[in-house]
């Protein structure tokens, strides 16, 4: 283990090939045999078909001078036992053509190819059954990779997609998505920061979600235009589950459509927050809240002209805070229809939605005077239009005014159907 790591004058022979015969392993055996050996450029033939525990655990990790990886015939794997075995190896050009384990062990693609910058191709990959961590990382960074290989596996684990080609700007699209049952951070990260990235999935099938499962998948995905309108068919959220999704997607036109009417907390938070270009919003049906399930899901849309709809009249711990903040197009509020409050539902809702000018809020379920709450309203029409109107229920007699309550400067009126 680490025979020759970081011997950085370690070179290839001018007549004898290095040569590693041993077809059984032992744990660790070859672990970090090569690392940083920078001027190594030639890699031996590695012939086992059945590894052990980090057995190649960083074997090349850091070979800058490697432009072509040996075949890896194993079918039988075993934990993390491809561990991190090329990374940042910046010269290799050519991966293995197919890596033909159908079953993974867990972290054994972790960090594979991770820093890779030359890599233009990934191996075919035939794994059906997946483990935790399994392709963690599996290509981050590798700046030069246009195309990703097809995933068949129909059952997901916690993290094994999580980061698998995040940083690749150079991919163009991405591979089709087919599993049906999800797992905890299954997709997170997936093709964040994937700026060259046109092209998503027809749809991601599964109707059933798990936590963080898209949490940042497509975050930073700088040319992304269009989502197809049946992404997201899944009617069961989880928590976190899109948090983050499209967040800053600068060329983003148009949202999928989002039938979930059962949420979770922080489900939608942020999840298209920074997407300048989008100009509509999804339709979005839920009438029972969840504590931060809207919580800016559409801060920095500075091109929406048209906020959805909101049915829910029952509010939950944060669950609108800063959902439009920054959007500088919008001029006018949903409908605000309420008969229960809670800690900061409305906080920085519109704040920074410097053209709106037109609110219109409505207390309901009770005939008796009321007052509005600005404590649970903290800067929510901060910084909107110098004059606008506020409709209101008629019960509404008292409140504060500043960006806390109704504007100074705003005509207030009774609703009559605005």
């Amino acid at each position: 283990m680490g025979e020759f790591l970081e011997v950085a004058y370690i070179i290839n022979h001018a007549e004898k090939e290095l040569v590693l015969p041993a077809t059984t392993l032992a744990a660790t055996c070859y672990s970090n045999m090569f690392q940083s050996c920078r001027k190594l450029t030639q890699t031996p033939e590695l012939p086992a078909k059945t590894l052990t525990r980090y057995c190649y655990n960083e074997m090349f990790s850091g070979c800058k001078g490697l432009t072509q990886a040996p075949e890896l015939p194993a079918t039988t794997l075993a934990e993390a036992c491809y561990f991190r075995m090329f990374k940042e190896c910046t010269g290799l050009t050519q991966a293995p053509k197919s890596l033909p384990a159908e079953t993974l062990e867990e972290s054994c693609y972790k960090e594979m190819f991770s820093g890779c910058t030359s890599l233009t191709k990934a191996p075919v990959l035939s794994a059906t059954t997946l483990a935790l961590y399994c392709c963690q990382q599996m290509f981050e960074n590798c700046t030069s990779l246009t195309h990703a290989p097809e995933l068949l596996a129909m059952e997901l684990k916690i993290y094994c997609y999580y980061g698998m080609f995040k940083g690749c700007t150079s991919l163009v699209k991405s591979p089709a998505l087919p599993a049906t049952t999800l797992a905890e951070y299954c997709y997170t990260s997936m093709f964040q920061g994937c700026t060259s990235l046109t092209q998503v999935p027809e749809n991601l099938p599964a109707t059933t979600l798990a936590k963080n499962c898209y949490e940042y998948m497509f975050k930073g995905c700088t040319k992304l235009t269009h989502t197809p309108e049946k992404l997201l068919p899944a009617t069961n959220l989880k928590e976190f589950c899109y948090r983050y999704m499209f967040q800053d997607c600068t060329s983003l036109v148009n949202a999928p459509e989002l039938p979930a009417t059962t949420l979770a907390q922080s489900c939608y938070n942020s999840m298209f927050q920074g997407c300048t270009s989008l100009t509509e919003a999804p339709v979005l049906s839920a009438t029972e809240l969840v504590a931060y399930c809207y919580q800016e899901m559409f801060s920095g849309c500075t091109s929406l002209t048209q906020a959805p709809e909101l049915p829910a009249t029952v509010m939950k711990l944060s669950c609108y805070q800063g959902m439009f903040s920054g959007c500088t197009s919008l001029t006018k509020s949903p409908k605000l229809t309420v008969t229960g409050f809670s800690t900061t539902c409305y906080k920085e809702m519109f704040k920074g939605c410097s053209a709106l000018k037109k609110v219109t809020f409505l207390i309901t379920g009770t005939e008796l005077d009321v007052t509005l709450p600005s404590a649970v309203m903290t800067d929510w029409l901060s910084g909107v239009a110098a004059t606008g109107t506020f409709y209101k229920s008629s019960n509404i007699k008292t409140y504060a005014t500043g960006a806390s309550g109704i504007p100074n400067g705003w005509t207030v009126a009774d609703c009559t159907g605005n």
